[in-house]
């Protein structure tokens, strides 16, 4: 049996020392400006988005990984004697993931196995953390993707967006909507079902109103809650982040945690302040 790689995209957001640890490849999405292109967390940081924004008074567009770039990463890995397994942000988001499909063809469809996440951020996280588990333990990377493709059914992902400015920007919220939010201080609790966003509850007042809502959630999940760990990710929200470690820690001590920072891809449509708790719960529980 061929040594199993495991790769995924930049919007992962799991930490580069942990993906450095684990052996994962990852492939970077493009972020650009009108006048300028970078890849992200390769040539820009997510406080350096911030400050382009802000400076050039533009939201940035972010494009897939293409054809070309996953033909060349997976030849190189094929060609050393690596299965692959690619997993990376929900084809309902992005053209990534059709792009690697049309890849894997291209180069050894029966040595490359690619993975709808259904998810974005350390929703494909959780799934990259599961594919070596696997990969350790032993498994190809045909069962792997195999596991992966029913795993990817019990990631539940939240997020409290801080501020709309970015959804509407966007385009992802009209101007009347932008404004009725502002005005009712309305922080929006976004859930990934079936690889989508979607706004869970319209929480009013300070973020902190949205930080326990998702702490609620995850203590009514507590009993069917896969152990493995869970993960706070956030886009500068540093005093959230602390409040979420803190109450987390006082429920579910035993579970590792993670806090990670998103990367650009996805602080760029959800923008700064941005917070989320992400796990697994065990197979057969019902999701959110």
């Amino acid at each position: 049996m061929n040594q199993v790689k495991i790769i995924t995209d930049s919007t992962n957001d799991l930490d580069p020392n942990l993906l450095k640890e684990k052996e994962v490849v990852v492939l970077p999405l493009s972020v650009n400006f009108s006048d300028e292109a970078f890849l992200d967390g390769v040539d820009i940081t997510t406080e350096q988005l911030y400050q382009k924004v802000s400076e050039k008074n533009e939201l940035p567009k972010t494009a897939a990984i293409c054809v070309a770039d996953f033909v060349q990463v997976f030849e190189k890995y094929v060609q050393e004697g690596y299965d692959v397994v690619f997993t990376g942000i929900s084809k309902q988001m992005s053209r990534t993931y059709e792009n690697a499909v049309l890849a894997a063809n291209e180069v050894a469809s029966d040595r490359i196995f690619v993975v709808d996440s259904m998810n974005l951020s350390t929703g494909i996280g959780l799934l990259v953390l599961k594919a070596c588990k696997y990969r350790d333990a032993g498994d190809s990377a045909a069962t792997i993707a195999q596991k992966l493709n029913q795993d990817n059914k019990r990631v539940l992902s939240q997020f409290v967006i801080d501020t709309m400015d970015y959804l509407h920007k966007g385009g992802r919220c009209s101007s009347l909507t932008k404004i009725v939010g502002t005005l009712l201080k309305i922080k929006p609790l976004i859930a990934v079902r079936d690889g989508k966003m979607h706004v869970a509850k319209k929480p009013h007042g300070k973020i902190k109103a949205g930080l326990d809502l998702m702490l609620q959630q995850l203590k009514d999940d507590s009993n069917r809650l896969d152990l493995d760990c869970i993960i706070v990710t956030h886009s500068m929200a540093y005093e959230s982040c602390d409040y979420l470690v803190s109450q987390i820690k006082t429920f579910l001590p035993d579970v590792p945690l993670y806090t990670t920072l998103a990367g650009c891809v996805i602080s760029s449509h959800c923008g700064p302040g941005t917070i989320g708790i992400l796990y697994m719960v065990k197979p057969d529980s019902t999701s959110l």
